[in-house]
């Protein structure tokens, strides 16, 4: 292909990317707000948080689109989760607490809604599970290896550089030393503070009975109801029927709303970001089969 050729199709292309990405634009201003909407008068908008919470950007997208929405009149967070990592936990509660002082916030357990997942029940302004929900588990852990007695073994010498005593705090490749221990103590003391707060002020309970129930420990739904850490026993279909009323919604079969598979990207813009991925895969193509620097074919 000569030069005038090469040009012509990264003519072509440009032509095609710039009309693809028009298009782009166009439709994503076309669906934004649409796409949490009740297609007809109020909605309970629900949030599903299953498995392991390891990060919490799509939970937290999915609270700010039902915020906005007006016609979304309360939420409902279905949880199954065994728990997980600290920090996306917080977020979310504390992202549910905040929307629950626009909007009513309900929290339903399934199966397990343990550590974590009962750490982000604790945003909702009313909490149920079913009698056998395993739940509480009210505590913080965190586990190293000490693999130290094996490095000998690979016939390797392992050399650590840092910058200070604690850096390699944890570390498999020596044996913690008291100064370690120490420090993880007082870590793990101040993470299970704030767990322990989060549940004496959002169950609104004395923290002289909660704190001994707060020692790890799995109970069932009933368990916990007993022990005031949630609401009531009740279905799914219960916490509907709660938010729905908390919402002042008077339909007798609320419509649910759930947060879109693309994550607020609609279905034609889903079809043109797919195209546009096409058409750079086809122009890379067509460039390198028919391109030649010096006599090399590429």
């Amino acid at each position: 292909m000569n030069k005038r050729g090469l040009w012509v199709v990264l003519g072509l292309f440009g032509g095609l990317f710039f009309l693809l990405f028009a298009l782009l634009a166009v439709t994503a201003s076309a669906v934004k707000g649409d796409d949490y909407a009740a297609s007809s008068g109020a909605g309970i908008g629900v949030i599903e948080i299953t498995g392991e919470i390891s990060d919490s950007k799509k939970e937290l997208r999915w609270i700010r689109g039902f915020s906005e929405e007006a016609s979304i009149k309360a939420i409902l967070v279905r949880i199954d989760s065994p728990g997980g990592s600290v920090g996306p936990s917080q977020e979310i509660y504390s992202e549910l607490k905040r929307l629950n002082e626009t909007k009513p916030v309900v929290a339903s357990m399934g199966s397990v809604a343990a550590s974590g997942g009962y750490y982000i029940a604790l945003g909702a302004r009313k909490i149920f599970a079913n009698p056998g929900t395993l739940t509480g588990s009210i505590g913080v852990i965190m586990q190293t290896m000490d693999a130290s007695k094996l490095i000998p073994l690979t016939k390797l010498d392992w050399q650590t550089y840092k910058s200070g005593e604690l850096k390699d705090m944890g570390s498999p490749l020596r044996a913690p030393n008291d100064k370690d221990k120490e420090v993880f103590a007082e870590l793990i003391k101040s993470v299970y503070e704030q767990f322990l707060g989060a549940v004496v002020t959002s169950r609104g309970l004395d923290e002289k009975d909660v704190r001994p129930l707060a020692d790890g420990r799995v109970m069932t739904g009933q368990q916990a109801a007993d022990k005031k850490l949630i609401d009531a026993i009740g279905t799914f279909q219960t916490a509907v029927d709660e938010a729905a009323a908390l919402g002042n919604i008077k339909a007798k079969s609320p419509q649910l709303v759930y947060p879109p598979e693309t994550d607020g990207e609609g279905m034609f813009l889903r079809f043109i970001r797919e195209a546009s991925k096409s058409a750079v895969r086809e122009a890379v193509k067509t460039l390198i089969s028919n391109a030649s620097y010096g006599g090399v074919q590429l």
